[in-house]
């Protein structure tokens, strides 16, 4: 990948997989910086004018989501690809609604990063699947989808979807089984 501005912003709340990513990113002939909160990564980010970014979707208890738009008021081209262990539909749709040119599940290498930023549209290659998602898969859609209609707010999407409050924070620290 041939580029003028190479710098890359990596913003996670695990410092090791901050790190690793990192060095393998440097490989790649990146400049990595590092940050493992948003407040962090906004400094960062107006001081060093990375063209790329790699966002968590979970930064601690923020939202990667938010940094989204900050990122790209401060530099108009940069090239985000969301980085998520919590994937979801509905999450994947806002992200890209607000301007991350790409979604990626972890683990992810520096090769499918790499392929993410080069990415100028969509694949309508992309294979479809046979399998409905499971029970539990649909429902950690809907609870995301809820979440996403509430802002994040917890308090707010527990009420809409009749569940006590730490019911819902439980599930959504918990992964479906099942994709």
């Amino acid at each position: 990948m041939t580029k003028n501005n190479n710098k890359l912003l990596i913003v996670d709340d695990d410092e090791i997989f901050c790190d690793a990513l990192s060095r393998a990113m440097q490989r790649k002939d990146f400049e990595p910086f590092i940050a493992t909160n948003i407040t962090d990564a906004i400094e960062v980010a107006l001081s060093n004018k990375p063209a790329y970014a790699i966002v968590d979707l979970r930064i601690a208890q923020e939202s990667g989501l938010a940094l989204i738009s900050k990122l790209l008021k401060n530099s108009p081209e940069i090239k985000i690809v969301i980085l998520t262990g919590y994937a979801s539909i509905a999450t994947a749709i806002e992200a890209i609604k607000l301007g991350a040119i790409h979604y990626l599940t972890k683990p992810a290498n520096a090769d499918q990063i790499i392929a993410a930023f080069e990415k100028e549209s969509g694949d309508t290659n992309t294979p479809l699947t046979d399998q409905p998602m499971s029970v539990e898969r649909l429902e950690w859609e809907h609870i995301h989808k809820v979440l996403s209609e509430h802002d994040g707010n917890i308090s707010a999407s527990a009420r809409a979807l009749n569940m006590h409050r730490r019911t819902l924070q439980r599930k959504l620290n918990k992964f479906p089984r099942k994709c």
